[in-house]
């Protein structure tokens, strides 16, 4: 079964933004706001260098009841909106996998910003040469079909104790993938810069000469994301 939910999307402009920071400015402005967890934990890149940052399509599997007829491989990727990360849940499930390289060839016709498997995927060095953004919790040869099948999409998924609802945001990187609720978007994004910000003043004062110490206090590194400028945490 399907559910299709309306979730209102950023501008381009502000989608744009976003794709421009890294996963870490981002966790600092949520921890700066107290939000919920936004870490979906034990998610791993597997085409390093590659960013998915795009609203999610959510998508859940089941372990099948019935062994005697054959159960295929999910039919769902049509339905997936250009733009979109999709975001599956098997549990973590280590013994097969949800995501293969023909998925991800579809996905790149399709525009498809990225995949995130709280689960296994395969195929790992097809889709890394095509350069498609995938990240997984780990990755094994075997598949999942005769093995899961899909339980529904559109709806919250639980990827390891932080809940994805279909359209918060996604943004996965090298350092690992989040999600931000989307009505919380736009602000996070402005904290995202200023923390970014500040930074680079930090360490262009480091380098040029002054102490490490001296320049996070100058520039307000207790609070980055207020974008002070000079003695920015006084």
């Amino acid at each position: 079964m399907t559910t299709a939910t309306d979730t209102p999307v950023p501008t381009e402009a502000l989608r744009e933004r976003l794709s421009r920071l890294d996963t870490a400015a981002l966790s600092d402005a949520m921890d700066s706001m107290r939000t919920p967890p936004c870490v979906l934990p034990g998610i791993r890149p597997r085409t390093p260098g590659t960013v998915a940052c795009g609203p999610a399509f959510t998508v859940r599997y089941r372990a099948i009841d019935d062994a005697t007829t054959f159960h295929n491989a999910a039919n769902y990727i049509d339905d997936v909106p250009a733009g979109s990360v999709v975001v599956v849940d098997n549990a973590g499930s280590r013994t097969c996998t949800n995501w293969g390289s023909l998925l991800s060839s579809v996905a790149l016709h399709r525009d498809i910003s990225g995949t995130v498997v709280h689960g296994s995927v395969r195929d790992v060095k097809e889709s890394r040469s095509a350069g498609y953004p995938l990240f997984s919790t780990d990755v094994t040869m075997v598949s999942g079909k005769n093995r899961v099948v899909l339980d529904r999409t559109g709806v919250e998924v639980d990827i390891a104790g932080t809940t994805v609802a279909p359209g918060d945001w996604i943004v996965a990187d090298d350092n690992g993938a989040l999600r931000i609720p989307a009505a919380l978007v736009e602000e996070v994004v402005r904290r995202a810069e200023a923390v970014e910000r500040t930074e680079s003043r930090i360490r262009e004062a480091a380098l040029g000469g002054s102490r490490l110490d001296e320049a996070r206090a100058r520039f307000g590194y207790a609070r980055p994301w207020e974008d002070g400028g000079e003695h920015g945490d006084r």
